[in-house]
């Protein structure tokens, strides 16, 4: 597994399995591959429409359209804010995990601060501690401007895989 993925950096791939299209659809580096492979991205990240750019235990980047995850008066839904939080937060604390380990969210909150009805939202998740069973990521989403649309935080807890 990688420390950290940048796009245009190529590494071997792995051999293909019923994944590995959804792994690539959603930005998921090759070196990745063998550590989603027996889940995936999830069904929930695919529907999302959620790619990601960068991942690191540190700094993870992705976007989302609003185009389909909007709520009734036609903006970007408050839940789906919190979908790309706590992916990004997990993948954050999963990476930071390790093999053998896995994290659990046990807490996330948000505050909605600008709304938006089209277009890409970016959400950038930063870690704020990385511990042995704690980790806590900010994540900031924004839209295509770089305006704030919503600040969340997320943390998980670290455990051995069962």
């Amino acid at each position: 597994m990688s420390d950290i993925f940048t796009p245009g950096i190529s590494a071997p791939a792995e051999p293909a399995n019923e994944y590995t299209d959804q792994l690539n659809e959603a930005g998921v580096p090759p070196e990745m591959h063998s550590w989603l492979s027996a889940n995936g991205v999830g069904p929930l990240v695919v529907k999302m429409g959620i790619r990601f750019s960068e991942m690191s235990a540190k700094r993870l980047v992705a976007t989302m359209p609003v185009a389909g995850n909007e709520q009734v008066a036609g903006i970007l839904h408050g839940g789906a804010h919190l979908v790309l939080a706590e992916t990004l937060g997990s993948f954050g604390a999963a990476l930071h995990a390790g093999p053998g380990r896995q994290a659990l969210g046990i807490e996330i909150g948000a505050t909605h601060h600008r709304a938006i009805a089209s277009g890409t939202v970016t959400g950038t998740a930063t870690a704020i501690h990385l511990g042995g069973t704690l980790v806590t990521h900010e994540v900031v989403m924004t839209d295509e401007e770089g305006r704030r649309l919503s600040t969340a935080r997320i943390t998980n807890m670290i455990r051995d895989a069962r």
